[in-house]
């Protein structure tokens, strides 16, 4: 792909706190007033997709950096009190409505489709739900995203309990094919070559046994990502798709509280960001 192309979709991988390097490829595309017709997002990148949805550069980061510094949202006593290990009172409440608040009309505006990635729970599939008028639903599809398994509560969306869509469909792209974008722009949070070299899950066998398709879903994620992984990697070499990931080493897990190291990656998403719009974009 010479030039990004009218109908080019573009997908967005979580990651946790990986997601920071997305934060700054997106403050990047805003810079330069990169838009696209369709965004497909899981998890953390639908947490920072909606602030690039709603025309909002550094919101994400400071969601991911500053924020972090000053209310310390990742904890023990979080999971504890709240059921949840990345504080919801924080980041789905108090952050969109008071502390930098989320600008619903310019995200109602935007003509752009966007789809958060969910997992039901009753079925163990992939969900991909898209609102753009009622904001309680919005933060309900958003947060149901980004609830990772064991650390965080089910979220309900339309009455149906959901997690994080990780679990079942880390990196949509075949999502974005099938709604008629054939050519994407991916970006992904962690380094080419990357594959998962974690122990099949076993933990879903003390959880959600009233969800017993969601634990067949939970134990088939680890292989299930690394065949993402592979699928990536071959439709990047045959030019179908462009992906935009970390170069440097990843220092920053799932649960990173280093917010020196989230900064570095949060540089280098907004330096690839950079590259990317000078090759396609400028």
């Amino acid at each position: 792909m010479e030039r990004l192309e009218r109908n080019t979709g573009l997908v967005l991988e979580g990651g946790g706190m990986r997601g920071v390097f997305t934060s700054g490829v997106l403050d990047a595309l805003m810079k330069h007033q990169v838009r696209f017709p369709y965004v497909v997002a899981v998890s953390a990148g639908a947490c920072n997709g909606l602030s690039y949805m709603s025309g909002q550069p550094r919101r994400a980061r400071y969601s991911n950096i500053d924020m972090l510094r000053k209310y310390g949202y990742i904890s023990l006593k979080s999971l504890l009190v709240q059921g949840s290990i990345f504080d919801p009172n924080i980041l789905y409440e108090r952050f969109p409505q008071e502390i930098v608040p989320f600008d619903y009309t310019a995200y109602g505006r935007n003509p752009a489709t966007f789809e958060a990635v969910t997992t039901n729970c009753l079925t163990g599939r992939a969900e991909y739900l898209s609102e753009k008028h009622d904001p309680k639903r919005l933060t309900a599809i958003v947060k149901a995203s980004s609830s990772l398994p064991y650390v965080a509560q089910i979220t309900p969306v339309d009455g149906v309990p959901m997690l994080d869509g990780g679990i079942v469909d880390s990196i949509p792209v075949q999502r974005a094919i099938e709604t008629g974008h054939p050519v994407n722009v991916v970006v992904m949070t962690r380094n080419k070559g990357f594959r998962s070299q974690e122990p099949d899950d076993q933990m879903y066998r003390m959880f959600y046994k009233e969800y017993p398709r969601l634990r067949v879903a939970l134990r088939r994620r680890v292989e299930a990502y690394n065949q993402q992984l592979d699928m990536i990697e071959r439709m990047e070499q045959w030019g179908e798709i462009v992906v935009i990931r970390p170069v440097l080493p990843m220092e920053v897990d799932r649960i990173c509280r280093d917010v020196d190291k989230l900064e570095r990656l949060y540089q280098e998403g907004f330096d690839e960001g950079e590259r990317f719009c000078q090759n396609y974009c400028l």
